[in-house]
């Protein structure tokens, strides 16, 4: 064994059965059995009965519902606008037929649970309801997941990229120099990176269009902060920095990002999670960019932000105190070569 595999090889081979394991772990803990938790939704209801339905709502089994007050049919749709909400429940006050207002584009899987969670309700009161999808996803954004197969794309791409830079001359910069070089380079990739996501997903597609310019600039600054931080890690860390960015962006950040399952469906540790992670955020922005007028952006820009940061200075800080340090000899203790035909005078 030791002749085919050094212990280093050994401890590497460990680290990728962990990863493996803790993939298979995340991804089928978190989408197994997707069940609504406490999803938001605005209900709109005579005066009268407000109060009751909401509390009611509130106590369903399970607490699939989290229901808020909206005083009209207006301010319901306001809130699904603003992404308070995932939908909305409008109850008639002059018959029996009442209307469910979902998001699909939001998560077509949680529109799903809201009409199946409000089905057996209305059962129970002899009442009849329509359902009305306000904000639907276009036939070029089957289930709305286009956004999270684009900001997926993104952030592996900043990932890898990073990781292959570090195999030309190490993952640690030899000097702030050339790790400025890189970091140079990465945002350069970025930008061609996210204008390349973005003309795929609408020019070529049409699954995202009509958006070119800000899904660029948020593509490529999602890019940036995926490379930026993953740069850092390995700078720090080396190869384990690497392992370090596939459990954070992959094996917990894809399975938590919203994709197929927005947050109310998801367990609760997947659900606190995606929010912060390259993934979820970029899922949520490239939603609120297409479908809902740049809600969520601002906050995604943010956080991303501070993952450029924290990669930007982590980079150029390791390069700094790992560069070689040259020592400079006074000439009165320089050494003088055998042979040499140097004069030394007192």
């Amino acid at each position: 064994m030791r002749d085919g595999v050094t212990p280093r090889a050994g401890a590497l081979v460990l680290a990728v059965l962990a990863l493996q394991l803790a993939f298979i772990a995340s991804y089928i803990g978190a989408l197994h059995e997707p069940t609504p938790h406490r999803i938001p939704v605005a209900v709109a209801a005579p005066p009268e009965a407000l109060d009751d339905l909401i509390g009611k709502l509130d106590r369903l089994p399970g607490e699939p519902l989290d229901a808020r007050p909206a005083f009209s049919e207006d301010a319901a749709r306001r809130m699904i606008d603003e992404r308070e909400v995932y939908g909305a429940f409008i109850v008639s006050n002059t018959d029996a037929t009442d209307r469910l207002i979902i998001a699909s584009a939001a998560g077509s899987s949680v529109a799903t649970a809201l009409t199946q969670i409000v089905t057996p309700l209305e059962d129970a009161q002899d009442r009849a309801f329509t359902v009305e999808d306000a904000k639907p996803a276009p036939l070029g954004d089957a289930r709305g997941l286009s956004g999270f197969y684009l900001a997926l794309g993104w952030v592996v791409g900043g990932y890898l990229v990073a990781i292959a830079v570090s195999t030309s001359k190490g993952s640690r910069p030899a000097n702030p120099h050339r790790a400025l070089i890189r970091l140079l380079s990465l945002a350069a990739y970025a930008a061609v990176a996210g204008v390349g996501g973005a003309l795929i997903a609408g020019s070529l597609f049409g699954a995202l269009d009509g958006h070119l310019v800000r899904l660029w600039w948020f593509g490529a600054l999602l890019v940036f902060a995926s490379g930026c931080c993953t740069m850092a890690l390995q700078a720090a860390f080396g190869f384990v920095g690497t392992g370090m960015t596939i459990l954070l962006f992959v094996i917990l950040g894809s399975p938590s990002a919203g994709g197929a399952y927005p947050a109310p469906l998801l367990p609760a540790f997947w659900r606190a999670i995606g929010q912060w992670l390259p993934p979820g955020l970029g899922t949520e922005a490239i939603r609120g960019i297409v479908y809902f007028d740049g809600v969520g952006v601002q906050r995604a820009a943010i956080i991303l932000g501070g993952y450029s940061l924290f990669g930007l200075v982590g980079t150029l800080l390791v390069a700094q105190i790992a560069q070689p340090r040259q020592i400079v000899i006074p000439p009165s203790q320089a050494l003088v070569p055998v042979g040499s035909s140097a004069t030394i005078s007192r």
